[in-house]
């Protein structure tokens, strides 16, 4: 049986607890469909918040599975994230909420938090499959179109892992919460859903190739 979300204290939803989830399916669901990631570490001085491309294995060897990161080593803030705690947000925007007063306005959203203790992947089986992982995460298929990453580019990339037990899942699904003489008052309220499209691949000038079928299907699937 797997852990619930919201293991802990600090992951515990307390504002909007009625949007929040208690299964791990939707958060493996929205981390599968999402393309970038938000990780916030302390930099020393200050924090920093930096998007990154991200990637998960739900069989990974941290606990509820790994979520990977990577990177240049010679980013100061990645390495400097071993075995420290790190907060990893994820958020899918599905629509905007008008309401009939500014104070309701709001978005649907899928949002996850995942907070743990980072570690850098030092194994070099494992740093490869993460980095696979990782291409494959933004295009399914493509990692083995392409040739083996090599000793050089290994060396030159660090990989931040985290573990996902630690996380909670808010998602609003919703129309606009209006106080009732505010809808008597007949303004508009509704939702304008947002959805990412393609407009098709773009092939490189120096590209001899035709568009290979797995950028075709990921391209598809945006439509």
């Amino acid at each position: 049986m797997s852990t619930p979300l919201s293991p802990t204290d600090r992951t515990t939803v307390r504002r909007g607890r009625n949007r929040a989830q208690d299964d791990r399916e939707p958060m493996h669901a929205l981390l599968a469909d999402a393309l970038v990631a938000h990780v916030g570490v302390d930099a020393g001085d200050h924090p920093v918040v930096l998007p990154v491309a991200f990637a998960v294995d739900l069989d990974g060897p941290d606990d509820g599975g790994t979520l990977y990161i990577h990177g240049s080593v010679a980013a100061r803030w990645l390495v400097g994230a071993e075995s420290r705690t790190v907060c990893v947000t994820v958020t899918e925007v599905d629509g905007l909420v008008a309401a009939r007063s500014g104070f309701h306005h709001s978005m649907n959203y899928r949002s996850v938090v995942v907070i743990g203790d980072a570690r850098i992947v030092d194994d070099p089986e494992e740093k490869a499959h993460a980095l696979t992982l990782t291409v494959d995460h933004m295009v399914p298929g493509r990692a083995a179109t392409l040739r083996p990453h090599t000793r050089r580019e290994l060396a030159a990339t660090s990989v931040l892992a985290v573990p996902l037990v630690e996380a909670s899942m808010k998602v609003r699904a919703e129309g606009p919460v209006d106080e009732p003489e505010d809808v008597e008052a007949g303004v508009w309220g509704g939702v304008i859903p947002l959805r990412r499209v393609s407009s098709g691949p773009v092939s490189g000038t120096d590209s001899h190739d035709d568009v290979p079928a797995d950028v075709v299907r990921r391209a598809a699937g945006f439509a």
